[in-house]
């Protein structure tokens, strides 16, 4: 009889997994086309990219060249939309290499909620923050 409940068990949470991963799924789609948005509204605004830059983990000392342009999203530098529409947070490992060379930052999963299980006050709608970069905020 254990072994059916161990068995009903798994299976539950792998339901509950699979549910939790198809809910992220939806809001990354739905952050994706905000983001695909705002690219083309930006552009059609004249609204100029900039050369994005990273901030080393820990911070202490300066921002690192990324090779991405894009617009930031925040006063702090630390999020940013990039030209090619994905979203960017913007921290890397530093050290003197990464200070000469440069890093790469990947894209990363974007969420509708920008900085959500964060500070308090640093938990802002993607939606707004964008609004806030076209200047209609």
């Amino acid at each position: 009889m254990s072994e059916g409940w161990a068995e009903q068990r798994r299976r539950a949470i792998e339901a509950h997994a699979a549910a939790r991963q198809a809910v992220r799924d939806g809001e990354a789609a739905r952050a994706r086309e905000l983001l695909a948005g705002f690219v083309r509204e930006a552009r059609e605004r004249g609204l100029e990219a900039e050369a994005l830059t990273a901030v080393a983990y820990g911070g202490g000392g300066g921002r690192l060249r990324t090779g991405l342009r894009g617009w930031y999203l925040r006063v702090d530098r630390s999020v940013a939309v990039g030209t090619d529409g994905e979203f960017y947070a913007l921290s890397a490992p530093g050290g003197l290499l990464a200070r000469l060379t440069g890093v790469t930052v990947a894209p990363s999963e974007p969420r509708l909620i920008v900085g959500e299980g964060g500070r308090d006050g640093d938990s802002v709608p993607l939606a707004e923050l964008l609004r806030r970069r076209l200047g209609d905020a």
